[in-house]
């Protein structure tokens, strides 16, 4: 009988250039400033020196960690247009208590992932019809907004504000659309119920 070897996915390493940006999940995006030797607890380990200039704040990394830690270098043209793809849909909003959707926009706000980030972002967004969002949503909305501008500014190496603006024009337009076909699809099936009635 053939016993089965257990493998173990084990994870590629990935490994970061000085001055390329980065996606950290927890913090967006930084820009890997150096490549240091420390002394932790007695080891000698490499260190990626990640700076996040919004945040004021600078990272170590293990460069052995890296992959675990979820870092990853910025998304590619094909995901940036998947996002730009999924801002256009429907907002898709559960009938759940808000409590659990909000934990459910976190974490795909803290994943890192270009895609669930412009999820949340399309989902949240309000037009100047709908209703007022609540604290909470609108803080939610602003950091998943925030992350998406920061990535998208840094893969098409424009400015935060060229950035936002092409997101939320994205947005703005969809959502036209769609009151457009809601409005026609109410009127053709008014038109329906009169000649019925007629």
């Amino acid at each position: 009988m053939a016993t089965k070897k257990k493998s173990r996915a084990k994870q590629k390493p990935v490994s970061f250039k000085v001055g390329q940006h980065v996606i950290y999940p927890a913090h967006g995006v930084g820009e890997v400033i150096g490549i240091e030797q420390e002394v932790i607890a007695g080891f000698d380990i490499e260190v990626y020196v990640v700076k996040f200039e919004q945040d004021k704040m600078t990272l170590r990394v293990p460069t052995t960690k890296a992959g675990n830690s979820g870092m990853r270098a910025l998304s590619n043209d094909l995901i940036l247009k998947d996002s730009f793809t999924t801002l256009k849909g429907r907002a898709r909003v559960k009938r759940t208590m808000w409590s659990r959707r909000a934990q459910e926009y976190e974490a795909k706000i803290n994943s890192g992932d270009l895609i669930l980030v412009s999820e949340v972002v399309r989902d949240l967004h309000r037009t100047e019809a709908q209703p007022e969002q609540s604290y909470s949503e609108r803080q939610l909305y602003e950091r998943a907004l925030d992350r998406m501008v920061r990535e998208v500014a840094a893969i098409r190496k424009i400015s935060r504000d060229a950035a936002m603006d092409d997101i939320l024009d994205t947005l703005t337009k969809a959502r036209s659309r769609q009151e457009a076909k809601a409005a026609k699809q109410a009127e053709d099936n008014d038109n329906g119920e009169n000649e019925a009635a007629a």
